[in-house]
């Protein structure tokens, strides 16, 4: 079985960084289930419609709070984790949503 690359956008890998340790482990096993073809569900992921066609949220908490990190696993190119960040109220703020999009496009535009 192949296993896909994991494709990070650049600010979204240094997000993912600054995550507290068992939020960085939790994340990195989920991609790793990610590359090597695992379809995620709830709990642990949501697809994100708002953000693109394919677009899926992984969801982790802990006692430091909530994370969100955004991947599309719909690419040829492997599995694109495009944005990272601290939930801190109920909705995701529109404001993600959009950097989500854009930073999505520069990965998907890199590709052509």
């Amino acid at each position: 079985m192949a296993v896909k690359p994991a494709i990070f956008h650049s600010a979204a890998r240094e997000t993912l960084r600054n995550f507290p340790p068992s939020v960085r482990r939790s994340v990195g096993k989920a991609i790793w289930e990610l590359q090597k073809g695992v379809r995620l569900g709830m709990p642990l992921a949501k697809p994100m419609p708002s953000v693109a066609a394919g677009a899926e949220e992984l969801r982790v908490k802990d006692a430091s709070g909530a994370y969100r990190v955004f991947y599309f696993s719909r690419s040829t190119r492997g599995i694109l984790v495009f944005h990272a960040f601290e939930k801190r109220s109920q909705s995701t703020r529109v404001s993600e949503i959009r950097i989500g999009r854009r930073r999505l496009k520069e990965l998907l535009d890199e590709a052509s």
